[in-house]
């Protein structure tokens, strides 16, 4: 799956090292990686507090946005251009899913989740649909 460039300076952020690695990073693979997942795989060169600071910063500026996992677990996925489409405010109300043999899990951006009236005073914040099934990779073995 590719994605756009992106650079830190969109986002208003300072292109520090960490960053730098933690950014690649999500750009390399094309679903959603736990915090654990990057700490591994940066543990040689960054501490646990500046990943999840890294982490905090990426999503308060709107570069990644969390995916709840099957089982409470927290993962982090670019935010793709339709989070920020038609100038309208972040979003994500698209479904994600888990596949249950290699365990990735992949934002399916063009699948939205559908409509929801919610009772009255009652307001939505944000959706999370998460389908659990075989991922397409792995339908093809």
């Amino acid at each position: 799956m590719e994605h756009k460039a992106l650079s830190l300076s969109d986002f208003d952020l300072r292109p520090t090292p960490c960053r730098m690695e933690v950014l690649g990073l999500l750009q390399s693979h094309d679903y959603a990686l736990s915090q654990g997942d990057i700490e591994h795989q940066l543990s040689s060169q960054f501490d646990r507090v500046t990943v999840y600071r890294t982490l905090k910063s990426f999503l308060s500026q709107g570069l990644i946005h969390k995916v709840l996992d099957d089982i409470g677990g927290i993962k982090y996925a670019l935010c793709k251009e339709l989070c920020h489409q038609g100038g309208h405010a972040h979003q994500h109300d698209h479904v994600h899913f888990k596949c249950d043999q290699c365990g990735q899990t992949t934002c399916l951006e063009l699948v939205h989740i559908p409509s929801i009236s919610l009772p009255e005073n009652f307001t939505k914040k944000e959706s999370n649909l998460l389908i659990q099934g075989v991922c397409n990779l792995c339908n093809q073995v």
